[in-house]
């Protein structure tokens, strides 16, 4: 059920402005144990579309970029894992790691077993920095698009992520951070799955619903992106109390009634008492009640170790504030999403770019994995994988 959990190692770490975006572990998402499906190939046929139909191959750029075996490392245009260095570093500070689309239709790369995000970059290039991290190892500094002095903050930038290891090929679209480019993904292998796509004008429909809300409106960055709500509150953008009402209702609620939370651990029954939320079954687990920061964090008094026990009842607990039915539903969690998002107060980011959804799946939050409505897809023995960058 839980299958987004893994921070991309090394990341946070390196970079000065961390994204606080999950990435997946393979072996955790998959639930399999090495060895367990057929051995992927070295190098997996990464193709990259362009049906964006304003910005032609000559104006995009490709990173690929991450970890492998404990080292941050990204993609050369040939195929080929290099580590980062300090010296990659130019004249005027940063890299130049930017692989160019084909001159025309689509391009055809190698992606190597590794963990990282595919960022793409329209009209301009990403300036990430190579430094030395807490261990004096060198490490990147990643674009931030929240961040308004971030050097990248002015180009047109999203990405996806994914882990490709020795288990398969395990990938998503994801908006945790911000929405800005329309991006899908396609993989083939034992399946042919695609996830990410959005409905004809989905992009403008987003920006448009949003800067509707007064106090989602600010997180509208002109025709740009929008930014995910929890990094606006950082940014002074958002109410840093938006969600402490529904928060406060639902605490007050579970105070004279059980909260019931199944997990793949069995299920889980919990009360509030001197305001701590505390749940009995399978393992003794509790939390305090957390702040609107924690819930659009998916952080904080909601952390989520990969214990298979707190873990998955913070998931569960987080993605029911963020959806609006902690306090409507003491069976947790909800699987019918025709009940997610009802109220006035409630995480209308993820709302509207699940509406926007081909699938009805989107990444607006952390846990947004939970009950399975994230775009992820996964296969033990990939052939292939596609980027698309979708039309605006």
């Amino acid at each position: 059920m839980i299958s987004r959990r893994k921070l991309l190692g090394g990341l946070a770490a390196g970079a000065a402005v961390g994204s606080g975006a999950l990435l997946f572990s393979g072996q955790a998402a998959s639930g399999t144990t090495p060895g367990a499906s057929r051995k992927a190939a070295a190098g997996l046929p990464l193709t990259v579309v362009n049906k964006t139909g304003a910005y032609d191959n000559s104006s995009i750029a490709v990173y690929i970029v991450g970890n492998e075996g404990g080292r941050q490392v990204r993609v050369t245009p040939d195929g080929t894992l290099a580590p980062v260095s300090l010296s990659d570093n130019g004249p005027d500070g940063f890299t130049d790691y930017a692989i160019p689309l084909a001159g025309g239709g689509d391009t055809r790369l190698t992606l190597p077993k590794m963990s990282g995000r595919i960022y793409v970059a329209l009209g301009g290039r990403l300036k990430f920095k190579a430094v030395a991290d807490g261990n004096g190892n060198p490490a990147l500094q990643y674009p931030a698009g929240w961040v308004e002095s971030d050097p990248s903050y002015d180009v047109l930038h999203d990405c996806a992520e994914f882990t490709y290891n020795d288990d398969g090929m395990f990938c998503n679209t994801t908006m945790v951070d911000m929405f800005s480019v329309p991006l899908s993904i396609r993989l083939t292998g034992a399946k042919d799955q695609t996830a990410g796509e959005l409905r004809a004008g989905g992009r403008a429909a987003v920006f448009r619903d949003l800067a509707r809300h007064d106090a989602f409106a600010p997180l509208v960055l002109g025709e740009k992106r929008v930014l995910a709500p929890g990094h606006g509150l950082d940014s002074g953008l958002f109410d840093r109390d938006y969600l402490a009402g529904a928060i406060g209702e639902a605490w007050n609620h579970y105070t004279g009634t059980d909260l019931r939370v199944t997990t793949n651990a069995g299920t889980f029954t919990g009360r509030v008492s001197g305001g701590r939320f505390a749940f009995t079954g399978p393992a003794a687990v509790s939390f305090d009640r957390p702040t609107t920061r924690d819930v659009l964090f998916c952080d904080g008094a909601l952390a989520a170790p990969n214990d298979g026990t707190t873990g998955p009842v913070a998931a569960i607990l987080g993605a029911a504030l963020n959806r609006s039915v902690l306090r409507s539903h003491p069976s947790q969690p909800v699987t019918d999403p025709a009940a997610f998002y009802q109220r006035e107060v409630t995480n209308h980011y993820a709302r509207a770019l699940h509406e926007v959804s081909a699938d009805g799946k989107a990444y607006g939050f952390a846990f947004d994995d939970v009950a399975g409505f994230a775009p992820y897809i996964e296969d033990g023995a990939p052939s292939g994988f596609t980027l698309t960058l979708d039309a605006f």
